[in-house]
């Protein structure tokens, strides 16, 4: 963890969040692929799994002062990204600015996990209980025993984080741990690959004992698909092997359909011709074609559109001689 005296001003839950989602937003513009915690509700975490590894960090007094503030974190999506992988919890937490994170997670050791199979051996009842976490009493002593359960204690865990906190468990890394938590709600089975152990190994070692029931013999609970989505495996659909019966529907005469009406061709019909134009013939007298060709022979005619020269105006007479 960094060390140095700089603390920035305080800053509001909405502007944490808003700018969490910016600060998401560029990330993912530029290609990162993130998978940030998402609460919903006043819970942090709602399956056994989840609310299983919450109360384990809670009963830790090494975790009690900084937990509040790590909640309030998480709850208002300060946690922008999140990723669970064998031994190990990278997250980024949005605060004053962007920080770092990095959890180390020693693997479980090969005593208690083998106490922990040796302990799930004939009493586990059906896969969909164990997948729910509906376990027997004694099977959920043994896997959320603080001491020797699946989960870290305290000293398993090796804490880091890029903010100036002098503190082993700062309030970003308690908000990463609570992710954690919330991310077991719908992945459970990444705590196995967290300690770094096979899941599947519990399932075979409950199978061993006798007491493993498929989910077709279990009644209501998971369906294949979504034990196969929890679990991370492949369930393959069973074979039926009973001959199919015999329908006992009577045969339907199905009527063909109508015949289509035959269609009726249409003959366009050829457009008229257009009329010819009239031909005017005009009569000139011989000694009047001249004239007429000239344009002079109707000059001085009158017609309605020429009324001809405009008559004279007769001169009054006056008394004067």
């Amino acid at each position: 963890m960094s060390r140095n005296w700089y603390f920035p001003p305080y800053q509001s839950v909405a502007d944490r969040r808003a700018k969490a989602a910016a600060v998401a937003a560029q990330l993912t513009k530029r290609g990162r692929g993130l998978s940030p915690v998402v609460i919903t509700g006043r819970q942090m975490a709602h399956s056994f799994w989840g609310q299983a590894w919450c109360r384990h960090l809670e009963s830790f007094s090494d975790f009690e002062n900084r937990l509040p503030r790590g909640r309030s974190y998480a709850r208002h999506g300060a946690v922008i990204d999140l990723k669970i992988m064998r031994g190990q919890i990278a997250a980024q937490i949005m605060g004053s600015q962007l920080y770092q994170a990095t959890l180390k997670v020693q693997p479980l050791a090969p005593g208690r996990w083998q106490a922990i199979k040796q302990s799930c051996a004939g009493k586990i009842d059906t896969l969909v209980e164990l997948v729910q976490g509906r376990l027997a009493d004694s099977v959920m002593r043994v896997i959320t025993d603080r001491d020797q359960g699946l989960f870290p204690t305290p000293n398993e865990i090796s804490l880091d984080c890029s903010c100036p906190d002098w503190a082993g468990l700062c309030k970003h890394l308690a908000a990463v741990l609570y992710g954690v938590g919330a991310r077991l709600d719908t992945q459970p089975e990444l705590l196995f690959l967290l300690r770094g152990v096979d899941h599947l190994e519990l399932l075979e070692q409950a199978a061993a004992g006798g007491a493993l029931v498929t989910s077709g013999n279990a009644g209501p609970g998971l369906a294949d698909a979504e034990l196969a989505e929890v679990f991370g495996i492949e369930i393959a659909p069973a074979i039926s092997t009973s001959k199919p019966k015999p329908s006992s529907l009577r045969p339907v005469k199905v009527m063909p359909p109508p015949p289509l009406p035959t269609p009726v061709k249409v003959t366009p019909t050829p457009p008229s011709p257009s009329p010819e134009p009239r031909k005017v013939f005009v009569v000139v007298r011989k000694e009047d074609r001249q004239k007429f060709i000239k344009g002079k022979l109707f000059k001085n005619t009158p017609s309605p559109n020429n009324p001809g020269p405009p008559a004279k105006r007769a001169r009054r007479k006056t008394g004067k001689g």
